[in-house]
């Protein structure tokens, strides 16, 4: 289970609840007109859709710059290709984390043009392979033997190596000591783009507000009947309950 790229999708358990989908185990064989499962049902079926995934391929691109062989291909941190005599090409995107591809693909974008401008500096042709055999020695052993994982990455160290490329990762103990509210919130909260605003190239004034207030923006939509505490209201209640009981002990006296 924990060898293969999980799939999350909060539509799911609804339609198996259902019985829109049912969960089958391995399939056996196939005839004409059915799929014999190894539990030995029979299912009678008109399609079989094979959700294989994706081969990708660069046929714009000479193999000697970016060379695809079942989908594994070596880039320098999945971005850059090792072969050119300068830095002038960048792969975007072409990662499969456990997590959204688009803030890895901004993190890239900010690395890829500080490279383009010569502000940052790649390691040696032999430094960016040692590194790149390591990864897949590590991918190898993590997960089960398919053109499926040959680009997986893990969210969060994934960002935190990309910020440190370009110099934006967030300095905890110096976050703890200057802004402990703002450390908590990057160290347990969720891993946002915002946290890599927070200082280096890029440095954007609103991420620290943006950062601590992501938890409202997150519950906000699912306030569709949101009922509000009237604060003249309950203060006219409380004063109506004084007056009573002032009238109640003046009768009481005169009585």
């Amino acid at each position: 289970m924990f060898s293969q790229h999980p799939t999350v999708n909060d539509d799911l358990p609804n339609r198996i609840i259902s019985g829109a989908i049912l969960v089958k185990t391995n399939v056996k064989q196939f005839t004409e007109t059915a799929a014999i499962f190894e539990d030995g049902t029979v299912e009678d079926i008109d399609v079989v859709v094979f959700a294989t995934g994706y081969t990708f391929s660069y046929p714009f691109l000479d193999e000697s710059v970016v060379k695809v062989n079942k989908n594994h291909v070596s880039l320098h941190k999945y971005v850059f290709p090792l072969q050119l005599e300068q830095p002038t090409l960048a792969i975007i995107g072409l990662i499969q984390p456990l997590g959204a591809i688009m803030p890895i693909s901004e993190l890239q974008a900010r690395w890829a043009t500080r490279v383009f401008r010569g502000l940052v500096k790649l390691p040696s042709v032999s430094t960016m392979m040692a590194e790149i055999m390591e990864k897949k020695e590590k991918m190898a052993k993590r997960y089960v033997s398919s053109q499926r994982h040959t680009i997986q990455v893990d969210y969060v160290p994934y960002m935190d190596e990309l910020a440190e490329q370009i110099g934006v990762k967030p300095n905890l103990k110096q976050l703890l000591l200057s802004d402990p509210q703002l450390a908590f919130q990057v160290l347990f909260g969720p891993c946002s783009p915002y946290q890599f605003r927070l200082t280096g190239p890029g440095k954007w004034p609103k991420a620290r507000q943006t950062i601590l207030t992501q938890w409202e923006r997150i519950i906000k939509p699912t306030k569709t009947r949101v009922l509000t505490k009237k604060r003249q209201e309950s203060m006219s209640i409380l004063l109506k309950f004084m007056a009573l009981l002032v009238v109640l002990g003046a009768v009481y006296l005169f009585l």
